[in-house]
């Protein structure tokens, strides 16, 4: 039997965030996963500059990621055609990285490692049991009993039903991703990142995302609705490669490597339950991701370094689930419901052109956008005074040299 403060179900960017933080904290944790690292995990491997400040933060050296990818300009071609660069700061530091998520996670969990943290692959959350005292979970290997659980264990979440939460009435999730690598890339899209907003794909958009040695990652994410059955989504993605914007941005003789892969993606942090006894919901198991762009890495390192804080904050144990829900209302409530707001807008022709055009207007425009849109400052920022602070639109990115 293992004995600590708490057990994190989850060796993903969410549980592995909560593990370091709670190690900083003087905490003892045990991490549990039942994939074996590496193991592919289906993303876009975008990362936004609210998830690169977080790695930073937790010590990552962006040396240890094969693929990782710094990007300087998001081009965005809007439901016309019409095709406008996004430069980001060039101030030295990270504002956008791609990075593949089996090269990312094994990284995270190796550093989680050299802190000292016990991470336990291929051992898989068999049972949870609640006291007042604590939790009891069972694997594999034998029990673990801890003061607390931080379940980052995706949007399936077994901990939530094992606990008895309600799964809710979107099982499938609020997004519709595909992904699929393609190598052989000649086209600018080897270097450079794309998006696309065609008018078939809104409320949603297709990307290319280079992850270096002429390779890419090309997908689309999609919002899910009455409209969308699995066979018109399967329909979407077929031939997407070959659509003629798409195609010129890859080159001619680029070629799949490997079949694509769908996935759905949850977006109602808003909606779920957060907090379940000495259960702290972070990450997918929690719906935090951001309902416009269907990122949703940054939002899991924040939950949990969230979730970690309030359990080492806790002077009282009741006291840990409140902490830990009025910080995720505080940083990611209004955001979540300004990206629900927008998405709407922006499922319309009309207004997605516009937004594109608006948005590329001075150079001032372009770059505030790029930061925006790539989580530089909250979504919602402009509109909640209580999160200004001196800098928050000028701020160097993230792994930035010393001055």
């Amino acid at each position: 039997m293992t004995d600590v403060d708490v057990v994190v179900v989850g060796a993903g960017p969410g549980g592995i965030a909560a593990a370091l933080t709670l190690a900083d904290r003087g905490r003892s944790v045990v991490v549990v996963d039942k994939a074996h690292f590496p193991r592919d995990k289906i993303c876009g491997d975008g990362l936004t500059a609210l998830a690169l400040r977080y790695y930073e933060r937790l010590g990552l050296d962006p040396g240890a990621v094969a693929s990782w990818t710094p990007v300087d300009a998001c081009h965005v071609s809007s439901p016309s055609g019409r095709i406008v660069c996004f430069p980001l700061p060039g101030d030295g530091g990270h504002h956008a990285v791609i990075a593949r998520r089996q090269d990312l996670d094994q990284a995270f969990v190796d550093h989680a490692r050299s802190c000292g943290i016990d991470v336990r692959e291929g051992t898989a959350c068999e049972n949870v049991v609640q006291t007042p005292d604590g939790v009891t979970v069972s694997t594999p290997s034998g029990p673990i009993v801890a003061s607390f659980m931080i379940a980052a264990d995706g949007m399936w979440s077994p901990v939530r039903r094992m606990v008895g939460g309600d799964v809710g009435t979107r099982p499938r999730g609020e997004w519709q991703a595909f992904r699929q690598y393609f190598e052989l890339v000649s086209g600018p899209a080897a270097d450079e990142l794309w998006v696309w907003f065609d008018e078939d794909l809104l409320p949603g958009y297709a990307w290319s995302f280079p992850v270096g040695d002429r390779r890419v990652n090309l997908g689309f994410g999609v919002l899910r609705d009455d409209r969308r059955k699995g066979a018109d989504l399967n329909r979407l993605w077929e031939g997407l490669a070959d659509r003629p914007a798409i195609r010129r941005a890859l080159g001619a003789d680029a070629q799949p490597e490997g079949p694509h892969r769908s996935w759905p993606i949850p977006a109602r942090i808003t909606d779920v339950e957060l907090v379940i006894g000495r259960v702290l919901f972070v990450g997918d198991a929690a719906g935090a991701t951001d309902p416009m762009t269907g990122e949703g890495i940054g939002q899991a390192l924040l939950t949990g370094v969230e979730a970690a804080e309030a359990i080492a904050d806790g002077c009282q144990p009741t006291s840990v689930g409140p902490a830990y829900q009025k910080a995720v209302h505080h940083h990611l409530f209004a955001d979540h419901r300004m990206a629900v707001t927008l998405g709407r807008l922006l499922a319309r022709p009309l207004t997605a052109r516009a937004a594109v055009r608006i948005a590329g207007t001075t150079a001032w425009t372009r770059r505030n956008f790029a930061r925006w849109l790539f989580e530089d400052y909250p979504r919602a920022m402009l509109v909640t005074p209580r999160r200004w602070h001196r800098g928050m639109l000028t701020g160097p990115g993230a792994y930035a040299p010393p001055a």
